[in-house]
């Protein structure tokens, strides 16, 4: 499809290729500029209809979007501010460099500008900064037919019409209406009547998490967002819910890898800053883990009467490891979907406790015959193992269950406390159980 495309380019079919990228999905042509050559990323942008050029570079990654602005003339850059929506222009804005913010501001109006810098000046990844002050409010005195005339009179600027939310003259926030109930409702009926008091939003200040916490629990498409006083400031759309909650799992998914976050993308990113991200924590880890060296150095002595118990410190490590990180990832995913609270930490430590003794007696019972009857090592090594491995799992598990529950409790992101860090905390409690329980049963 992109080489018919660029064969027009390449023709000079200029007309036949704008009416292409008008029967294409926005969505699609922006993709496309991933592909594209450097040198004719320009001359396919200007071809762009008018009505969708706008809509496509709100899609476009930060890299593409940069180069446009580079690229284009200010008049260009001012024409294309005007048709964006002012949560994609604030978007893009904050992933730029200095020299290009002041190119889109300086091509901006008063009014625009001022409106900018206002939302960048709301804290980072909290609901101000990512809601959009292109909605339609409605008064609640208006009668369905004025509701409809003001819809159709301001709606084509806005980003979305389906939910309209009534104020009270000073923009005080007093409830809800779809466009489904205005068209449904007879024309002479007063708004405040039939609107939706039950209504759910969040302040300026309030976390982006909790929006999407809200937009999950109670199935919305829009939310709005209000300052200290409930007077309504903007609204928060769907599409930008999915962005945050997008970015909120890759950065726990790169916590949970023992990782510092990066919102970049990784063929984007260099090979230094990917390994400043990854080098701090596997020093943490790596000097940590000195803890389970001095462990095995303190009992030499036993290692050295029963050569064979060494044969199993892997094993036990590897168990403990592997029963926290299933338990953390569980909690740690309770948490962050609000099924688990931290005041639910005895219910979390009372189950997995029960099921670590069923995991616990069968992995025990298993080792212990395979040790036993096939390797043929001695009763009381192997029960040495066995028990290290049923009280392995005990302790993992809890510490699993747990530390995730500290952690919120403690207002540190529960990601932090995911396989990594709990399988070294585990690898030196079960080395401490293992050789302790094996000086007590071989009387060493």
């Amino acid at each position: 499809m992109n080489n018919l495309l660029f064969g027009y380019l390449d023709k000079e079919r200029l007309e036949t290729l704008r009416n292409k990228f008008s029967e294409m999905n926005v969505v699609d042509i922006a993709q496309m500029f991933e592909e594209i050559p450097e040198e004719k990323k320009l001359i396919i942008f200007r071809i762009l209809p008018k009505d969708i050029a706008a809509e496509v570079f709100s899609y476009m990654s930060q890299k593409e979007q940069q180069f446009i602005i580079e690229s284009i003339t200010d008049k260009e850059v001012q024409s294309l501010i005007e048709d964006l929506y002012l949560d994609d222009t604030v978007d893009f804005i904050e992933e730029l460099p200095a020299n290009v913010v002041k190119k889109v501001l300086r091509n901006t109006d008063e009014q625009t500008r001022k409106t900018i810098n206002h939302f960048l000046n709301y804290p980072e990844n909290s609901a101000g900064s990512i809601m959009t002050i292109e909605y339609v409010n409605l008064h609640k005195e208006m009668t369905i037919k004025q509701a409809i005339a003001r819809i159709k009179e301001i709606g084509v600027d806005r980003e979305t019409i389906d939910t309209c939310y009534v104020t009270s003259k000073g923009r005080k926030l007093e409830g809800v209406i779809l466009l489904r109930q205005l068209i449904l409702s007879e024309e002479e009926e007063v708004i405040e009547n039939i609107m939706d008091k039950d209504l759910k939003y969040v302040h300026t200040h309030d976390d982006q998490e909790k929006a999407a916490s809200l937009f999950k629990k109670y199935d919305l498409i829009t939310m709005p967002v209000t300052d200290n006083e409930n007077r309504l400031v903007g609204i928060i759309t769907v599409d930008d819910i999915l962005d945050i909650i997008e970015e909120e799992t890759t950065e726990d998914f790169q916590k949970m890898a023992a990782m510092e976050p990066s919102e970049e993308e990784y063929l984007e990113t260099s090979v230094f800053s990917l390994a400043k991200h990854r080098i701090v924590w596997l020093l943490v880890l790596m000097i940590s883990a000195t803890f389970t060296g001095n462990i095995i150095k303190r009992y030499e002595d036993v290692l050295q009467t029963v050569v064979i118990l060494t044969a199993f410190i892997p094993m036990l490590m590897d168990t403990g490891g592997n029963a926290g990180s299933q338990s953390s990832t569980l909690i740690i995913r309770g948490l962050a979907l609000g099924e688990i609270k931290p005041k639910d930490w005895v219910k979390v430590v009372f189950k997995e406790l029960r099921v670590s003794l069923l995991v616990g007696i069968t992995l025990a019972v298993v080792n212990f015959g395979r040790i036993y009857f096939l390797e043929k090592v001695d009763f009381y090594v192997s029960l040495t193992v066995c028990i290290t491995l049923f009280c392995t799992v005990i302790i993992a598990k809890a510490v699993g269950g747990l530390l995730p529950i500290v952690a919120k409790k403690l207002k540190v992101d529960p990601a932090i406390m995911a396989s990594p860090l709990i399988t070294t905390i585990v690898d030196a409690l079960v080395l401490v159980l293992y050789f302790a329980t094996a000086t007590v049963l071989l009387g060493i």
